[in-house]
């Protein structure tokens, strides 16, 4: 079966999981890099295994699960770290949505891919979507929603794609500067886009 395939991204707190929920309740498949991320390293998994090995044991909780909180300190500071964690994540990952992607069924598939870049392992798209933000919005968003300081989230932020790489790869744009409930028009208009370009429609 041949699939129309979106790869949507944005940065941190842009609003990709508003996005790719509303696009699931149209009827699109909605495959989420940040769930398999989770799922790879769940408790006594090889990519827990492999971050434990790789960070020690004080990236664990007392219950053996994965202490996000602690990985997130360690890594985000250090780009040597973060490369090392990403190198461990990243295939596990890759194989994951290619697992996922087989088993879907529908011809609308939505990859939700925050550090898209076009690198390998994620090609083939029909469609790049970016949910845009402004930094300043994103700051404000973040320290809120995470409770932690400007200066974290500022180091979060310079961690990912920037923004002006992200706008060069985009096929298409949401800006999410107003609040999620401006959206909705947006993405319906997109989701029926993307259903006549999968029939070989013209826009």
């Amino acid at each position: 079966m041949t699939k129309f395939k979106v790869c949507l991204t944005g940065g941190i707190a842009s609003g990709k999981t508003y996005v790719s929920n509303q696009l699931s309740a149209l009827g699109a498949c909605v495959i989420d890099a940040d769930v398999l991320a989770r799922q790879v390293v769940e408790k006594g998994s090889k990519g827990l295994t492999q971050v434990v090995d790789a960070f020690g044991e004080e990236v664990l909780n007392p219950n053996k699960t994965l202490n996000r909180a602690r990985l997130k300190e360690l890594v985000f500071k250090h780009k040597p770290q973060l490369q090392k964690l990403n190198s461990i994540l990243h295939p596990l990952i890759r194989k994951a949505f290619a697992k996922a992607s087989g088993l879907n069924q529908s011809k609308l598939e939505v990859w939700v891919i925050p550090l898209f870049s076009k690198q390998e392992g994620y090609e083939g798209f029909d469609r790049v979507l970016l949910v845009d933000v402004l930094e300043s919005i994103q700051l404000k968003r973040i320290t809120v929603r995470d409770q932690i300081s400007v200066e974290m989230a500022k180091t979060i932020i310079s961690s990912q794609p920037s923004r002006a790489l992200r706008l060069s790869m985009a096929t298409d744009v949401i800006a999410n500067n107003e609040g999620f409930d401006r959206l909705d028009d947006s993405i319906r208009k997109l989701f029926d886009l993307y259903n006549r370009l999968k029939f070989g429609q013209t826009v």
